[in-house]
């Protein structure tokens, strides 16, 4: 990615507002990231290996390193019960 991603960390998620659009506009893409957070579950869950997660709140982009614990339809879940939107996800990586 060619956008500057800044960190933060996992216990501030909490206090960000996340709208309810879309980043991503390509289906291919959109797909990719389903992918790639099933492959993020299976990791955390069974190794806890710890992946990046790149995605946008209401005023800037973010990167956050941690443990998936869960996915739902909607939310990536991470420990302590911290939730990112999957809408918001732009990427994850290893």
């Amino acid at each position: 990615m060619t956008t500057t991603f800044e960190n933060i960390e996992k216990e501030k998620i909490e206090s960000l507002k996340f709208p309810q659009t879309e980043v991503l506009t390509d289906n291919n893409l959109i797909k990719e990231r389903e992918s790639e957070l099933n492959r993020a579950l299976s990791l955390g869950n069974l190794e806890h290996t710890k992946i990046k997660i790149y995605f946008e709140d209401d005023t800037s982009r973010k990167l956050v390193e941690t443990t998936v614990w869960g996915v739902t339809d909607k939310r990536v879940i991470l420990k302590q019960g911290v939730v990112i939107p999957i809408n918001r996800v732009h990427k994850i990586s290893l």
